[in-house]
This record gives C-alpha cells, sequence and structure tokens, in this order.
C-alpha cells in the first residue's frame, strides 16, 4: 500500500462486518482517536463507527497517564452506544477482543485487571474506556485501544522497562492495517454478545494473570495488599486483604506483587 488512501481502502474492503467499521475514519497522525471519537459520538454518528490512527500526538491511557503512541503503532476507538447495565461488561469486551486479535498473530497474551494486556510479562496494549454520560442517560461508551505493533521499544527509555511490541516479540514486523481488521471484526463478535455478562466475564476472567496472585491496589491515595481472590457479576476484583477481610475494588492501579 503506497499511501494514506489504500490503507483505508484496505481496511474497508477487508471487512465483513454487520456494522463495526462501515463508517471508518483513518488519520496518519492525531492528538488522539479517543478525541475524535467523541466529537463523531456528540454529533450522533451512528454507532460501530471506527477511528484509526497510526500515531498519537496526545494518547490517553488510565488514570490520567498519557499514551506513548509513536508511529508504528495503531490506536483504535469505537463509537458505541449500549446500555448503562452494558457497561460493566466493556472491560471484557475490550481486553478479550485484543487477546485473540494477538492470538491471530502467534502473540499469546493475558489480562492485568482490568484491561491491560501483557505477553512476554511488559504491557503490549492500553485500554482506555470514556463515557457520555447526560444526568442519567448515557450517550455514548468509547473505547479506545493502543497497541505497540512496530516499533522497538528499547529504542524509548520511557517505556522500555515496562512495555513491549509485536514486533519485538515476533522478532519481525505486522501488517499492522491485517491487525486493525482483526481487532474491528473481534470487538463486533464479542460487543454483539454484550447481553451474556457471565459468558463475557468468564472469558476475561479465564485469561487474567492477577487472579491468584498477592497484588497491591491503589485507589486514589489509599494503597490496599492482598490476593486477588475474584471478579464479580459487575467486573469489579475481590481481594483478600492482608487482615483477611475482603474488599471490592470498582477501580484502581493493581501491581503484582513478586512476594
Amino acid at each position: 500500500m503506497n499511501g494514506d488512501t489504500d490503507i483505508a481502502s484496505y481496511i474497508r474492503a477487508s471487512l465483513h462486518t454487520r456494522f463495526m467499521g462501515r463508517e471508518l475514519y483513518y488519520l496518519q497522525e492525531t492528538t488522539s482517536t479517543q478525541d475524535v471519537a467523541r466529537d463523531l459520538a456528540e454529533k450522533e454518528t451512528p454507532e460501530g463507527a471506527v477511528v484509526v490512527a497510526r500515531a498519537q500526538k496526545a494518547g490517553r491511557g488510565r488514570l490520567g497517564r498519557t499514551w506513548f503512541s509513536p508511529e508504528g503503532g495503531l490506536a483504535v476507538s469505537f463509537v458505541l452506544r449500549p446500555s448503562f447495565d452494558d457497561l460493566r461488561v466493556m472491560p471484557a469486551i475490550t481486553s478479550v477482543a485484543v487477546l485473540r486479535t494477538l492470538q491471530k498473530f502467534g502473540i499469546k497474551a493475558n489480562i492485568k485487571w482490568p484491561n491491560d494486556v501483557l505477553t512476554g510479562g511488559k504491557k503490549v496494549c492500553g485500554i482506555l474506556i470514556e463515557n457520555g454520560i447526560d444526568g442519567r442517560q448515557l450517550k455514548y461508551s468509547i473505547p479506545g485501544i493502543g497497541i505497540n505493533v512496530n516499533f522497538a521499544t528499547a529504542r524509548y527509555p520511557e517505556i522500555a522497562e515496562i512495555s513491549t511490541s509485536l514486533s519485538d516479540q515476533l522478532g519481525r514486523e505486522v501488517p499492522v492495517w491485517e491487525v486493525a481488521v482483526q481487532l474491528i471484526t473481534e470487538m463486533e463478535a464479542l460487543y454483539l454478545k454484550k447481553s451474556d455478562a457471565a459468558y463475557l466475564i468468564g472469558e476475561w476472567v479465564q485469561n487474567m494473570e492477577t487472579i491468584g496472585k498477592r497484588i497491591s491496589v491503589k485507589c486514589g491515595t489509599d494503597i490496599f495488599k492482598g490476593t486477588a481472590r475474584s471478579i464479580n457479576t459487575a467486573g469489579n476484583l475481590i481481594m483478600r486483604l492482608d487482615d483477611g477481610t475482603l474488599k471490592e475494588v470498582i477501580a484502581g492501579d493493581v501491581t503484582i506483587l513478586k512476594k
């Protein structure tokens, strides 16, 4: 493919989805695909619209972090309109979609709760889910997925110790736009099952490395240590603290402890 028009045409022609990616916006570089998708969602863009970029100048991660997104990566954001009740399975849908995509390219990965995707003990994908809420109405949900595809993470000191890429793991470059097509396909397949929370959370937990591990969880300024026990039907983490009590974690930053 020789240019951006060819890339966008390739993705559109390769998709065989019902609605996901039927409306596709391709950008060579943007501030954040999340920003573009949010603007589209506010303009009543149909559900299933997808924004794809090959680089971001201001990518965002969970808990206010920056997501490093240079050339060679893949950033994808989806405009979705689930119910409030279905929000609980969105982390499962997005992270399992990434796992299935990576498996197609020979990468075995797992999930650190809630939705970091790791391979070889390092982060290969980041997920951010942002929602538009007006009073008691959920207007839209925008899952954003950033995958490190074809760049050597060792060249970037800010992420070298904690991150990896598909090309790092495989020792060769991966067709990034084929990754985009597979990801959009897997997202639709799982999103269409959003009403089956038991199935989706089961798939999520089955592929989660956090369960059974000794962990530290930072919730705001508080830090809790204990063992990750399970995930409940709301998608929240249940941990047994060192004092023996059970704690439900709705949102937090998890670190798996070596001891």
